[in-house]
């Protein structure tokens, strides 16, 4: 993946995709509160398409969420995605974090484990970069330089 120059380019990713764990510095910011802030995190790597980050339930603020009821979506390696709303205070943005309960085989690491939308977060940073997301509404791609 990375070229010698620790570049990255999303061409080169695999098909199926795969899990890559990391330690990068992660701040993930949702109607002016810090919901997300680790080091432990893992990224999904699919050919043509940015990162994706997943977070373990205990970097999460999850007394923050709220389980929607939003029809699964189904992903052809990952399985069956369940979707949550983020609510603090009155404010609430609707179906913006993914998990798979009960992944597929290759994705069990990353069973319960949560995923934003980076569009609809107040910001998403990686280490001191400042996310960009994905442009459209299914994918939760994080650009980086």
């Amino acid at each position: 993946m990375p070229s010698t120059t620790d570049e990255e380019f999303v061409k080169n990713y695999p098909r199926p995709p795969q899990i890559m764990f990391s330690t990068e510095n992660i701040k993930v910011i949702a109607l002016g509160e810090i919901i997300i802030q680790t080091n432990h995190s893992a990224r999904i790597l699919e050919t043509y398409h940015p990162p994706t980050y997943y977070f373990p339930p205990n970097c999460v603020k999850e007394q923050f969420l709220r389980k929607n009821n939003v029809r699964p979506s189904f992903c052809e390696w990952k399985g069956i995605a369940s979707y949550y709303n983020i609510k603090i205070g009155e404010k609430t943005i609707n179906n913006s974090i993914w998990a798979y309960p009960n992944p597929s085989e290759c994705f069990k690491e990353i069973a319960g484990w949560y995923a934003v939308y980076p569009q609809l977060m107040d910001s998403c940073w990686v280490n001191t970069e400042k996310v960009e997301a994905q442009k459209g509404g299914f994918y939760g791609g994080w650009i980086t330089s």
